[in-house]
């Protein structure tokens, strides 16, 4: 599905600004500012900070006189519209549209937004396939032009399949069998040597302990932490003062023959 976002006589540079970052992070880079109030918005110092990083759509962009240039090509209009009117487009939420308009047939998609103070004029949205409206709280649902943009932009990527969410932290690398198996009889040992584990009555404690440590699932590191424990654990049992956590690096690796 092609793409293009519609300002209509934007009256804060910001907002464009706003509007070329809201669409790079969905993935679009096609504006059209239609009559902006700054014929030079696309190089003012505020569109640019607000901006962010967002350059390129910000050099792509371009401003026309009418609405209809800005719509050259465009098969199917959506309007960003509030205010309810007598006559028009069916009004629906974007996630209620979007799903089977992503699902059809290949279409040239655009959504308009009016300006800041005023919205979109009657003629506009009369031209429009649907009046999109987001689903606010209607004791205050005007939305600031940048937000309103990233909502639809997000709701229309979604419905076109959306980006692979990507992980904020490196995978886990696992302990292996071996390693656990090692962890388990230093603190076996440890248990022994403090008198909370009988050795000649020792019931069930490792294994539910091996259980425990199974559904853990735990690292490489957090078996050297384990390891530290069980070896400061036997450290007073032996009559030796115990050392200063504060000195012991933390998950350093432990003598594993202790």
């Amino acid at each position: 599905m092609r793409t293009r976002f519609i300002l209509i006589q934007t009256s804060h540079a910001g907002n464009v600004g706003a509007t070329a970052r809201a669409m790079k992070n969905m993935g679009f880079d096609d504006l059209v500012l239609v009559a902006p109030r700054w014929p030079n918005v696309l190089r003012r110092e505020e569109t640019i900070q607000r901006a962010s990083g967002a350059l390129d759509v910000l050099a792509r962009a371009r401003i026309v006189d009418t609405l209809d240039e800005a719509l050259d090509g465009v098969t199917h209009l959506c309007a960003t519209a509030m205010t309810p009117r007598d006559f028009g487009p069916p009004t629906r939420a974007p996630r209620q549209h979007f799903e089977p308009l992503a699902a059809g047939e290949d279409q040239h998609v655009a959504f308009l937004f009016g300006c800041e103070r005023f919205g979109m004029r009657n003629e506009d949205v009369y031209r429009c396939h649907v009046a999109l409206s987001i689903p606010a709280d209607p004791d205050f649902g005007s939305l600031n032009l940048g937000a309103a943009v990233q909502l639809i932009a997000y709701e229309w990527r979604l419905a076109l399949g959306g980006f692979p969410v990507r992980e904020a932290v490196a995978p886990r690398e696992l302990a292996d069998a071996r390693a656990v198996a090692g962890m388990l009889g230093h603190w076996e040992r440890s248990l022994v040597q403090i008198g909370f584990l009988d050795p000649a009555a020792p019931k069930k404690l490792m294994p539910r302990l091996q259980q425990l440590f199974n559904r853990a699932q735990l690292t490489q590191e957090e078996i050297h932490i384990l390891r530290g424990i069980a070896k400061a654990m036997m450290e007073p049992a032996r009559g030796q003062p115990p050392q200063d956590a504060s000195k012991r690096p933390l998950g350093s690796r432990e003598d594993s023959s202790v």
